[in-house]
């Protein structure tokens, strides 16, 4: 096949999957893929793995998330947040620009119940104040306070810090292919999560998957 229609081919094929997908992208992706063939081996399996590749990439991901977690603490250690969650709620408030407590708490991917037990806390340390929501006198707004905007100075750089640590390993082209691959996952579950509560599993699988 002449070389410059087989890399149309390819664009076309990745434009289809990724609609929004620049040029730069399509090039990391091309040579990813390029290099996926030649290093290929086949994938490990055993009793305890999961024989899909959905399972096996489930699996790694949900091990770096843990490792994430165990690292974290140490991280988060003297800045006056104890949890990834409860500095997540308290940079979301200040990212929204004073939300209402549910906008916060959703937006932070957080249960209703939880989310407000951290944010009462948040209140309690001095990192966030409350008034009454002017359009809607039932509702409270949230605001970061001068001494919360410090703490959130402190856990930023924190986070940086650990983001550097877990990816030191690789280089810029392959860490933008890991966003660029899964950015969509993340994107398309965060804006349907709150219609799946309460519904069974399996008619969640169904809804997706069919």
């Amino acid at each position: 096949m002449n070389k410059a229609v087989k890399l149309i081919n390819e664009w076309g094929a990745f434009d289809t999957q990724y609609p929004d997908g620049s040029i730069e992208e399509f090039c990391r992706y091309y040579l990813a893929s390029q290099k996926e063939k030649d290093d290929r081996k086949p994938l490990p399996k055993g009793k305890f793995l999961p024989v899909s590749t959905d399972g096996i990439l489930m699996r790694l991901i949900g091990r770096i998330f843990k490792l994430h977690a165990i690292y974290t603490t140490a991280a988060m250690e003297g800045t006056g947040i104890n949890t990834v969650d409860e500095y997540s709620l308290l940079n979301t408030v200040q990212q929204l620009d004073e939300p209402r407590k549910t906008e916060a708490i959703y937006a932070s991917l957080q249960e209703l119940s939880t989310g407000t037990d951290m944010l009462a806390r948040l209140q309690k340390l001095g990192y966030l104040t409350e008034y009454a929501d002017k359009e809607d006198k039932r509702s409270k707004r949230l605001k970061v306070t001068p001494k919360g905007e410090k703490v959130l100075i402190t856990c930023r750089k924190r986070m940086s810090q650990l983001a550097a640590l877990m990816f030191h390993d690789l280089n810029e082209d392959d860490k933008m292919l890991c966003f660029q691959l899964l950015k969509g996952v993340e994107t398309k579950f965060a804006g349907i999560w709150q219609s799946h509560k309460g519904k069974a599993f399996d008619d969640i699988y169904d809804e997706i998957i069919t």
